[in-house]
């Protein structure tokens, strides 16, 4: 697995230039474009700090009670579960393969509408360097970062 390294942003420096701007993963966290998931990663099994992107947030884990009351009975603590088991699933694959990218498939029940039976979301789990070129993951939809 490759992590960005900090010598890395210098040899792009050299390279390109310095970045006109900047967008890091604390900005993107403060501002809501990233979900910090990390506490209750953790109680899953991740060692490092864990993210998911606000779309798969949206798309796979929040559940409110109309939502429910509409659909089907379901929490959004058990939609978290969920995903984050099966990314950690995933992350351990991901590590035995020697990769920092792996792509799985979650079934959940599709927020909005009438839906009532889980259907088939794509999902990408990224282990990559955060801000300091510490190990972090992100979950996100395919295409996304």
């Amino acid at each position: 697995m490759t992590y960005s390294h900090p010598s890395a942003m210098s040899d792009m420096i050299e390279i390109f230039g310095s970045p006109i701007h900047t967008y890091s993963r604390a900005q993107a966290l403060a501002d809501g474009v990233l979900v910090d998931v990390s506490e209750a990663a953790a109680e899953r099994g991740f060692k490092v700090p864990v993210a998911m992107t606000r779309t798969v947030w949206e798309d796979c884990v929040a559940w409110a009670e109309a939502d429910s009351d509409r659909q089907t009975y379901q929490d959004q603590e058990g939609r978290l579960h969920d995903v984050l088991w099966l990314a950690w699933t995933y992350a351990r694959i991901a590590r035995r393969r020697d990769t920092d990218t792996i792509t799985y498939e979650l079934r959940r029940v599709p927020r909005g509408g009438r839906a009532t039976r889980p259907r088939r979301v794509v999902l990408t789990l990224k282990i990559h360097g955060g801000d300091h070129g510490e190990p972090v993951c992100t979950i996100m939809m395919p295409g996304e970062g």
